[in-house]
């Protein structure tokens, strides 16, 4: 017996990659529905080889829905995940608005399905699409050899700002080409043919709350004895975010090895030759499910050092398809079941 899903959020770019991955996973549902504001209410999203029409949150009874996906941000995930939650479903949610309370388990299935066991409020947390990634590629090097510091630059698509990100980056390219004049609304400076040091608010100590967010989460997820420091920036490229990323770890660790573990992990491709091409770029990764890890090389300037690069699909890995593997986890482990079965 399959589960009943309600993705909320569907018609946003998060929102129809569940559907589509839910589908491409053959994940066990017997019905899913998709939910959307009003304005939204009736618009055709994909599942598979159907077509579902969206039905309107705020009305939507989830007393028989086994398992929600939320793609809807973080003003609406803090007023309905524990609504959902207390009707009996398990709540899976991509905004921020969950990551941090202790008593919600903030998952990336390969690095610590484990906690998927802590849950007590029925929420469970997916990462920021950079963490996810990052610690993706981390996890199994700290197992080998206990990281102690990591220093990363990021180079984030504009799918990463919404669909809004998408189609700004689209109108400049446009207005660009034909000499019109390049207007900027979603984004702080003009993103096309530019690179924009900025993701999301400022905080006093002038790092951004992008670069808070990786710090917090990859502590929460990893190991609260890791320092991190990160540098966010917005890329004119779609799908798909890249990171530099640097580590320093506490036991010797050589490119060789960590090359050796990294093919071994799962969720990991490593693509590392040391020739033109012999690496991934972001335009490779978008539409695959990996995690893909390039040009490993050792820091000459520290004792125990390394250096890689590391690439994936921001709406795949580091959102829906996250979110569907925490669900695929929960049902192997049997946290979650079928309410029909239940009864």
């Amino acid at each position: 017996m399959g589960f009943k899903i309600a993705v909320v959020g569907a018609t946003g770019n998060v929102g129809r990659e569940m559907l589509s991955i839910l589908a491409e996973r053959a994940f066990p549902a017997d019905e899913v529905v998709a939910l959307a504001s009003r304005r939204s209410q009736g618009t055709e999203v994909s599942y598979g080889d159907k077509t579902l029409k969206t039905k309107a949150l705020d009305t939507y009874d989830f007393s028989d829905v086994d398992l929600c996906l939320m793609s809807a941000g973080g003003e609406v995930s803090k007023e309905w995940s524990p609504r959902i939650a207390a009707q009996g479903a398990v709540v899976i949610d991509n905004s921020s608005a969950w990551r941090y309370d202790p008593e919600v388990p903030l998952v990336v299935p390969e690095v610590n399905a484990e906690a998927l066991r802590d849950m007590k409020k029925g929420i469970i947390a997916n990462p920021n699409c950079s963490t996810a990634q990052l610690v993706v590629a981390l996890k199994p090097l700290h197992d080998a050899a206990t990281i102690t510091r990591v220093v990363v630059a990021t180079y984030q698509s504009v799918s990463g700002a919404g669909k809004d990100g998408m189609d700004e980056l689209d109108r400049q390219t446009k207005a660009l080409y034909s000499l019109q004049d390049v207007q900027e609304k979603k984004f702080p400076k003009r993103i096309a043919f530019n690179l924009i040091p900025h993701i999301d608010v400022f905080m006093e100590d002038g790092y951004t709350k992008e670069e808070w967010k990786m710090t917090a989460e990859t502590k929460k997820i990893l190991d609260p004895k890791i320092k991190l420091t990160a540098t966010c920036v917005r890329v004119p490229v779609f799908i798909s975010h890249s990171e530099a990323v640097n580590v320093e770890f506490e036991k010797p660790i050589t490119a060789d090895e960590a090359r050796d573990i990294l093919r071994a992990a799962p969720g990991i491709m490593v693509v590392d030759k040391r020739e033109p091409g012999g690496y991934i770029t972001p335009h490779e990764a978008a539409g695959e499910d990996a995690t893909y890890i390039s040009r490993i090389r050792e820091d000459i300037t520290v004792e125990n050092g390394l250096s890689f690069w590391c690439v994936s699909d921001n709406l795949r890995k580091g959102a829906a398809l996250n979110a569907v593997q925490i669900a695929e986890a929960m049902a192997n482990r049997g946290l979650l079941k079928p309410k029909k079965q239940a009864a």
